[in-house]
């Protein structure tokens, strides 16, 4: 994957984590400055996406941990790279854990 295909991909993912939260009704909020994602829960708590344009990568930040994710080609989703879990299957756990709420991520 090229660098303009990499950022595409970021930005597809950021697009639709945007959409999920607009779509929820919750008091959760966002702020996308420079291709990072800074989520803000309700109870001031943050939850951020970052590009790793360099490592080709899509990092999360959340209270639980930093965690880093490769895209795969063959499964057209983003595996974190310590142990494949699925950014969707992180979301999900990281968003009930930090926010209290519970969205089905299918990025």
């Amino acid at each position: 994957m090229n660098e303009s295909e990499f950022n595409q991909k970021v930005d597809d993912t950021l697009t639709a984590v945007e959409d999920i939260l607009d779509d929820a009704e919750t008091d959760i909020d966002f702020i996308n400055n420079g291709g990072v994602l800074t989520v803000i829960c309700e109870n001031k708590s943050q939850i951020i996406f970052t590009r790793q344009t360099p490592v080709k990568q899509l990092w999360l930040a959340a209270r639980s941990g930093g965690f880093h994710f490769d895209y795969s080609v063959d499964t057209d989703s983003w595996i974190r790279d310590s142990d494949g879990a699925t950014l969707n299957a992180v979301l999900s756990e990281v968003f009930t854990e930090q926010a209290g709420e519970q969205f089905s991520f299918e990025l």
